[in-house]
């Protein structure tokens, strides 16, 4: 039901390993998401720890599902002296395809102890069904020429 893109995060995390760069303003490494059915519904669950809710966006376009989300740096003061900062700051986003079974516009959002969860009913049309089988006369007609 899900399409993993992120084609170029283990490049990302070698090049800051060669440059340094891991504790400066920079691209975070991808959201850690788990996604799994639960009844009639799809659940994903994006790891966003540090991240306000405010500094979050869910968009869905045809399906493809993006999230984007910021962690911000400490508001810079005479008080706050840097000793170590190794979490990663700045803008990044997670883009999900999602299947036509499901029904993108009833999509449910939560965030609690930095997680995001999403919850995406499946659509009606793709639920399994019983189809009735109606007991009709059969009437055999003869055409003459």
């Amino acid at each position: 039901m899900l399409m993993r893109t992120d084609p170029f995060r283990e490049l990302d995390r070698l090049t800051q390993q060669l440059l340094g760069t891991s504790g400066t303003w920079s691209r975070p490494s991808a959201m850690a998401m788990d996604a799994y059915r639960e009844g009639d519904e799809y659940v994903i669950a994006f790891d966003l720890p540090g991240v306000s809710p405010d500094a979050i966006d869910v968009d869905v376009e045809r399906n493809m599902l993006t999230v984007k989300a910021e962690r911000r740096p400490l508001p810079k003061t005479n008080e706050v002296q840097m000793e170590l900062s190794e979490r990663p700051l700045g803008v990044f986003s997670r883009q999900v395809m999602l299947a036509d079974s499901l029904d993108t516009e009833n999509i449910q959002a939560d965030y609690d102890a930095g997680v995001l969860t999403l919850r995406i009913p499946i659509a009606e049309r793709a639920k399994p069904r019983k189809i009735t089988i109606g007991a009709g006369e059969t009437t055999h007609k003869q055409i003459r020429g």
